[in-house]
């Protein structure tokens, strides 16, 4: 069958979908494949996974992104192929990346397809995982990594909306972070220090002398502090 033949088809069927399904979208926000329009784009067609993004929040004061609202340089894995130098942007709101097509759409990719991505802002390389959570961890969905050895340390970006009202009523997104570590296959939060060192009792006194010795300061709104602990903590362990 030629390609111009198959395309005519595809189209068609969604055209009836569209026209006979009472769920079906046909908006910009249809959950689709983006077929490519070019032999070119053939090797992305993992990538152009998703659906095409809207935004929603027109009416709330600030955004829900991370960083930026602005696309920033990165990479990404789709099961299990590897996408680089793109540019992508991270809904911490709904916990979605974003990506720009070839043709200049905003696609927001499906997540059961995305395994991990890296987002490079102000100089520094941040990587996620997706995690899938179970009936032990509930932590799930796409966490920024700052420490993977036989401990890892996560940080997770959370976004909400919240009512303010001054002399005028109005909604803005507020950013609230948590740290998780994961230990012996648990993930524990970590609300501050003392929580994060209780974590690490079993071996309190050489990370104690291991603190001092090296005048670390370990900060709690700087979770990037932990992670000289969590290596020296890990060394310790068989």
């Amino acid at each position: 069958m030629r390609r111009i033949d198959f395309y005519l088809i595809f189209f068609l069927a969604v055209l009836i979908q569209c026209g006979v399904s009472e769920r079906a979208s046909c908006n910009s926000f249809t959950f689709l494949k983006l077929i490519p329009e070019t032999d070119t784009l053939s090797g992305k067609q993992i990538l152009y996974n998703g659906r095409i993004w809207r935004n929603l929040y027109l009416r709330v004061k600030e955004n829900q992104f991370l960083f930026s609202k602005e696309f920033v340089p990165g990479s990404v894995i789709v099961s299990g192929k590897s996408f680089d130098d793109i540019n992508l942007r991270y809904d911490i709101y709904n916990d979605e990346i974003m990506i720009i097509t070839d043709n200049e759409k905003i696609l927001q990719l499906n997540k059961e397809m995305v395994d991990s991505f890296s987002l490079k802002y102000e100089n520094r390389l941040h990587q996620f995982s997706r995690l899938d959570g179970d009936s032990i961890n509930q932590l799930k969905g796409y966490v920024d990594v700052l420490y993977n050895g036989k401990t890892d340390l996560y940080v997770k970006y959370r976004k909400e909306i919240s009512r303010v009202t001054q002399g005028k009523m109005y909604d803005i997104f507020i950013q609230s972070d948590k740290v998780y570590l994961l230990k012996n296959g648990i993930v524990h939060h970590i609300k501050n220090k003392r929580a994060f060192l209780a974590l690490l009792s079993d071996n309190k006194q050489q990370v104690k002398v291991y603190i001092k010795s090296n005048k670390i300061k370990v900060i709690s709104k700087k979770p990037e502090s932990f992670v000289a602990v969590l290596k020296f903590y890990d060394s310790l362990k068989p």
